[in-house]
């Protein structure tokens, strides 16, 4: 995908948290997007891979740092379907991520404004751009989703 808009790349955010839900993982997806094209994609996998780190946004800045053989990401976007937690966001400040855009707001571990609001942090530089809510409806009903079948009963047979 090249070019698009917010609203567009968040699609494929969603996308590629359909395929950490086929891993079991919960379905978190992430893109790193530089002068309208996709650097660097990731989904959850902290489980496959046995590493807590492997945060959705973790592994698609890991990829886009890769793919520029540079670990400072000027200038780039992040979208992820998960409002970050304060590990994600801290990654993505050293990566010096301009804009941030993510879909649903995290209750209970966001760092941009849900449990704390380290994006706004004025100690904290370089600053970060925070657009949340993006495609939210569809990116909460994912993870509510995943989370319900979680808790019921699995049938035995």
């Amino acid at each position: 995908m090249s070019g698009g808009n917010d609203a567009d790349f968040m699609g494929r955010a969603l996308e590629l948290a359909a395929r950490a839900l086929e891993h079991d993982e919960v379905p978190v997806g992430a893109l790193i997007v530089s002068a309208g094209r996709i650097v660097g994609e990731g989904y959850n996998r902290p489980i496959a891979s046995a590493d807590p780190t492997a945060h959705a946004e973790i592994v698609a800045m890991r990829a886009a740092a890769a793919q520029a053989r540079n670990y400072r990401l000027s200038g780039a976007t992040l979208y992820v379907t998960l409002e970050p937690c304060v590990m994600c966001l801290g990654a993505a400040l050293n990566a010096r991520i301009a804009r941030l855009v993510f879909g649903a707001w995290d209750a209970k571990a966001g760092a941009c404004g849900s449990v704390l609001d380290l994006s706004r942090e004025p100690k904290l530089k370089p600053r970060i751009d925070v657009f949340g809510g993006v495609r939210s409806s569809e990116c909460g009903e994912l993870l509510r989703g995943f989370f319900a079948a979680r808790r019921s009963p699995r049938a035995i047979g």
